[in-house]
């Protein structure tokens, strides 16, 4: 889903924080979503707004093509998103500046958000210290978006869905079925879903690097749209699960109580953060980024502030 950035007409003074100094702040890097680019004017105000705030920054926005904007877009909607981890993984690796750096911070916009944890699970090279994610679909979608009526791209997309959404073709080539993930057909989900099923560890057979490499992570703060209509449900955002029309929380959840892929491990540091924004998906206000940077961003040694959950009591009662 294309970034809808909300600045404010004014500049907003920046205050010192308590660990300020004249380190070299971490890159940024950044995954946008659905229907986006990275040359994105919303996009590229996030790289500006880190810069502002921290001065120095390195901001890399995540490009799947070297043929221009239309072409990134485009690989939002079409294309086998492990080769596109892969791919982003080579780059990285190579990139004279990031792959130097002793870690990086990273933003997730909407799916991007899944896929670098792809990312970091599946290669890490440069590590991650603090990964954000906005709305993303950490556990999946059971319904598909509605699209414009101009966009082409996404009603193309989303035909081959609807026709067969577990067939070879859309789980190799059409990015949004290889999140997807209904409750009612879990059977099929397992043994056919090309990408999320494996980064969530929902297998028999676990990839314990997975969750050794995301259980590295000083923080990870998943942000839900209060408001979203276009993620469903909206809990993906943080890892909970809608059964039967009852909400399950992340942990009351095996991938949580098991530990498959690391949470429980970042949740028992404190390094684990649920926030919620009110608003529609991906209406992200100015004030809520420049929060997310001053807090989660900054020098390799900067100390991090605790941070809870926004969640409620029965939410975090731990049942094991």
């Amino acid at each position: 889903m294309k970034l809808q950035l909300i600045l404010g007409a004014a500049a907003v003074a920046l205050a010192a924080s308590h660990d300020d100094n004249d380190d070299t702040p971490l890159p940024v890097i950044l995954w946008h979503g659905l229907g986006d680019d990275a040359t994105g004017e919303g996009v590229l105000q996030v790289g500006e707004l880190a810069d502002e705030i921290n001065p120095g920054t390195f901001f890399y926005p995540i490009n799947l093509s070297k043929d221009g904007a239309s072409s990134d877009r485009s690989e939002t909607f079409f294309g086998n998103v492990s080769d596109q981890v892969s791919r982003v993984c080579e780059t990285l690796a190579a990139h004279p500046i990031l792959s130097t750096a002793p870690a990086v911070d990273a933003i997730g916009f909407s799916q991007g958000g899944q896929f670098l944890r792809g990312y970091i699970e599946r290669c890490n090279k440069p590590p991650v210290r603090s990964l954000v994610t906005f709305g993303s679909q950490h556990n999946g979608i059971t319904e598909f978006k509605d699209c414009a009526p101009s966009d082409f791209l996404c009603k193309g997309a989303m035909a081959v869905l609807r026709y067969n959404v577990w067939g070879s073709y859309a789980q190799s080539s059409i990015v949004p079925a290889q999140y997807y993930r209904p409750t009612e057909d879990y059977n099929s989900y397992l043994e056919s879903s090309s990408f999320l099923a494996d980064i969530n560890n929902e297998r028999k057979d676990k990839n314990a690097q997975y969750k050794k490499n995301l259980a590295g992570l000083t923080k990870f703060v998943m942000y839900q749209f209060a408001n979203d209509t276009v993620v469903i449900p909206k809990e993906s955002s943080w890892f909970d699960e809608i059964v039967d029309g009852e909400r399950v929380v992340l942990r009351k959840r095996n991938i949580y109580r098991e530990d498959w892929i690391g949470l429980r491990e970042l949740d028992q540091k404190g390094a684990l953060v649920f926030k919620s924004i009110v608003g529609e998906h991906m209406r992200i206000g100015e004030e809520t980024l420049r929060d997310a940077i001053k807090s989660y961003f900054g020098p390799m040694n900067r100390q991090f502030d605790a941070q809870e959950p926004a969640v409620s009591e029965d939410d975090i009662v731990d049942e094991l």
